[in-house]
């Protein structure tokens, strides 16, 4: 079964890491990434960017496009990893491996009821 592991973090603390901080973050996040590829249990992973640079969607029709996401909340959804486990509990003890790894985030563990997996994306992140 596929689960979301929604990672959420206070985007102030986030940006105040020095590039070196993040680096060291980010190898251990990717270390964890790259067992649950080798171990078939890891779908697409994204890094999203600062709440500053989204827009949002609102309305009928065309809609209206406005500034960024207005959530009255301490965290910002930063990223997200689709993994697949048997049942909630794989999904939880990948999300508390990263957890280990980065002790000040929140991660909400969510079944996923649809699953389209798209095109593959350059891996370079750009479009």
């Amino acid at each position: 079964m596929y689960f979301a592991i929604l990672a959420y973090h206070a985007e102030g603390i986030v940006q105040s890491w020095s590039e070196e901080e993040d680096a060291a973050l980010m190898t251990e996040l990717l270390r964890i990434n790259d067992r649950l590829v080798e171990e078939k249990s890891l779908g697409p992973a994204a890094r999203l960017g600062p709440t500053s640079e989204a827009v949002t969607l609102r309305g009928k029709g065309d809609g209206m496009v406005i500034d960024g996401p207005f959530a009255e909340t301490k965290e910002q959804f930063l990223g997200f990893y689709v993994v697949d486990f048997p049942d909630i509990d794989g999904a939880i003890a990948a999300a508390r491996e990263l957890q280990r790894a980065n002790p000040t985030a929140v991660y909400e563990i969510r079944p996923i009821l649809l699953y389209l997996p798209g095109a593959p994306l350059s891996t370079d992140g750009q479009s």
